[in-house]
């Protein structure tokens, strides 16, 4: 079964297509249009910016990843060959090389192009920016229309968890705790094939989200804890602001955490781990930054410090996320730990996370994406719409409907 993913849930327009068999996800393209630099002077994305340059990118991003899926009857490509991409482009988008033709030949010529390439439909509708999210939908709703296909409507956190399930799973060399770093050389390239087993209990860390899910099943969500304020990833946003670091704030947070040059347990700098003791699953990262502010005020020389203020915030943030997992993990006596978002992208929770399974949770499995899986992208929307179109859930276009604050269920 072949899956289009559309995804324009936040700051970035993303298209591909996947390829379904089995229980077994392949990746035929992925096409990512990036908006980080646009929204970096504004320490932040606006929403209004966001939408319209969705509207400039979506077709063009859903064109190339048609052309680089290489379909043995690929959907004539539905856009002008002039205008929007051009703008894109101007505009710090990501460089378009599609051939494309008048936007009128696919239905003027009658075929029913996607039921020869496309089998199905799958675009995020939930939770993300209003404006961004429409953009999305509505291109599926009229390729949906335009070449008879049914669309499946996908929770954008469900995109991240089904991210896992995607292709090859990173694997870690840690032998004990004394090997954790913040450097990437600590993760070779080896890979194995994720081994999901349910139920399954999932870390979902982005900039607007942090909760802990149990998965009892494909689509089958129980949520046992997220975050009661700031999410762990707009936390890092703040910090890193706090810090003159930059935006996005995790990777600049991170990045200088690793200029660090003593060990950790000679740091000076202490910062709170909020909630990390309490009987419930949620978070709160709003008091952290609050008293990260609280030390740089106190501090005249912070600037020289810059490193240590960033590496203990960051363990401090990892320091809960790893806490309350593993105590989850060993409550509900899952088979497999999955970590998820975009935040899954930090080395330092990677690492972490992946130790700690291993060493307190002897019989249960470990897995998190690849790294260029774990943003924002479509692959993974497309991935969790192909394990709900076997299943028959799907939607009529007609009657897809966005949900800024759509719940994971």
């Amino acid at each position: 079964m072949v899956i289009l993913g559309i995804e324009t849930s936040c700051d970035e327009t993303a298209a591909a297509v996947i390829e379904g068999v089995g229980d077994k996800i392949k990746v035929l393209s992925n096409v990512v249009s990036s908006q980080i630099a646009i929204h970096q002077k504004y320490g932040g994305v606006v929403p209004e910016v966001a939408a319209r340059e969705h509207v400039l990118n979506i077709l063009p991003v859903v064109n190339e990843a048609l052309a680089k899926a290489d379909l043995p009857s690929p959907p004539t490509p539905l856009l002008p060959q002039t205008a929007p991409q051009a703008a894109g482009q101007e505009r710090g988008a990501n460089t378009m090389g599609v051939k494309t033709a008048p936007f009128s030949r696919a239905f003027k010529s009658g075929r029913k192009v996607g039921m020869e390439g496309i089998d199905a439909i799958a675009v995020t509708i939930g939770p993300g920016l209003i404006t961004s999210l429409m953009v999305g939908v509505e291109t599926a709703k009229t390729l949906a229309y335009a070449w008879q296909v049914p669309v499946i409507g996908i929770n954008h956190i469900e995109g991240h968890i089904y991210a896992n399930f995607i292709g090859a799973n990173p694997k870690f060399q840690i032998t004990n705790s004394k090997q954790i770093t913040n450097s990437k050389s600590q993760i070779p390239n080896k890979s194995q094939i994720p081994k999901i087993k349910f139920p399954a209990l999932i870390l979902t860390v982005s900039g607007g989200h942090t909760m802990l899910v149990l998965m009892t099943g494909h689509g089958k969500y129980k949520v046992l804890g997220e975050t009661r304020d700031d999410a762990a990833g707009e936390a890092f946003d703040k910090a890193a602001q706090l810090l003159g670091s930059g935006y996005p704030g995790g990777p600049a947070i991170a990045a200088n955490a690793a200029k660090l040059k003593v060990k950790s347990e000679k740091l000076k700098v202490f910062l709170p781990r909020p909630m990390i003791n309490s009987r419930d699953y949620n978070f709160s990262f709003s008091g952290l930054k609050t008293a990260l502010l609280y030390k740089l005020q106190k501090d005249k020389s912070w600037k020289k410090k810059i490193p240590e203020y960033a590496a203990e915030f960051q363990q401090a943030v990892v320091e809960v996320l790893v806490a309350k997992t593993i105590r989850a993990a060993g409550e509900y006596q899952v088979k497999t730990v999955i970590l998820a978002g975009g935040v899954a992208a930090n080395q330092l929770l990677r690492q972490q996370l992946a130790l700690t399974v291993k060493e307190k949770l002897v019989k249960v499995n470990f897995t998190m994406p690849k790294l260029k899986y774990c943003t924002d992208n479509a692959a993974m929307v497309a991935g969790a719409g192909y394990f709900r179109a076997r299943s028959k859930k799907f939607t009529d276009w007609s009657k897809l409907r966005v949900d800024g604050n759509l719940e994971l269920k």
